[in-house]
């Protein structure tokens, strides 16, 4: 009997292809399998700390005389989920050398050096990078922040030592949401007489923080974007209603900030309707 469905695989399903791709599925999964419970547990890690030649695991404790205040917030950070064990003198099983590397020659030193022998991810991210591979995916889109070309590093927008990954950490919550991107983007991220109320949802809601496909690091393109607040069917005439107003004329001829109608999209002190 003929199979129900054609074949995906050249050469039919008599093809010595399909039973090498099953054998290879099966050497795959289980190694798949190990991967996500490596990564699922704090028993298990798939990415090792920076390595420093010649120095040696010394614990938190150690870090302890000369940065004090990150040693104390530092349990209370995302990042202070690396401990395995209670005792912060054992080797290896700390957070601080899991994105420093080893620490005694920095200890032994004093921090003395050119590179103060130890490993600095506020200046060169790929510590955090063996950890958070989506984002360094995300940064070799067509539209980024320049992290991979050096202007700008992941401790500018966030803490890795405090109970609040994005930094500053202060203020109320709502405002706290673009703070950080206010640092660089003020005019965008100043107070209006009319604003935008998608800027209380945060900055997030409208770009990709570390990159994205579409220009000005949109999640969506166009009008797209506007439309997944600003959208209601019309009842009565079938358009598209946004206010009381039919905008199905309005969406063909563009963005809805291109085409002349809400230029102001973060805001404005002039109009109402966003212009500018």
């Amino acid at each position: 009997m003929r199979p129900r469905f054609p074949s995906l695989i050249p050469g039919g399903w008599r093809s010595a292809r399909f039973p090498a791709a099953v054998a290879g599925c099966a050497v795959f999964l289980p190694l798949l399998g190990l991967l996500f419970s490596a990564c699922s547990t704090l028993d298990g890690t798939v990415a090792t700390p920076p390595y420093i030649e010649g120095a040696e695991f010394v614990g938190n404790r150690a870090c302890l005389d000369c940065h004090t205040n990150l040693v104390q917030i530092f349990p209370s950070s995302p990042h202070g989920r690396f401990h395995r064990d209670h005792d912060l003198r054992l080797a290896g099983q700390t957070g601080c050398e899991s994105c420093h590397g080893a620490g005694s020659l920095h200890v032994k030193t004093g921090g003395a050096g050119p590179n103060k022998h130890i490993f600095n991810p506020g200046r060169d991210p790929g510590p955090c990078f063996q950890c958070h591979l989506e984002t360094h995916a995300e940064f070799r889109l067509p539209q980024r922040h320049p992290v991979l070309e050096g202007k700008m590093t992941c401790v500018e927008c966030h803490d890795p030592h405090g109970p609040d990954i994005m930094k500053p950490a202060g203020g109320l919550a709502m405002a706290r949401r673009n703070e950080s991107c206010g640092n660089c983007h003020r005019e965008q991220t100043r107070p209006f007489v009319y604003e935008h109320e998608a800027m209380r949802e945060g900055c997030g809601s409208c770009h990709h923080p570390h990159g994205s496909v579409n220009a000005a690091l949109l999640v969506q393109r166009d009008a797209n974007l506007c439309l997944k607040c600003h959208s209601q069917i019309g009842s009565e005439t079938g358009g598209l209603l946004i206010g009381k107003v039919d905008h199905s004329s309005f969406v063909r001829l563009g963005g809805c900030w291109s085409a002349g109608c809400h230029s102001a999209v973060h805001g404005s002190n002039v109009n109402p309707k966003l212009l500018y």
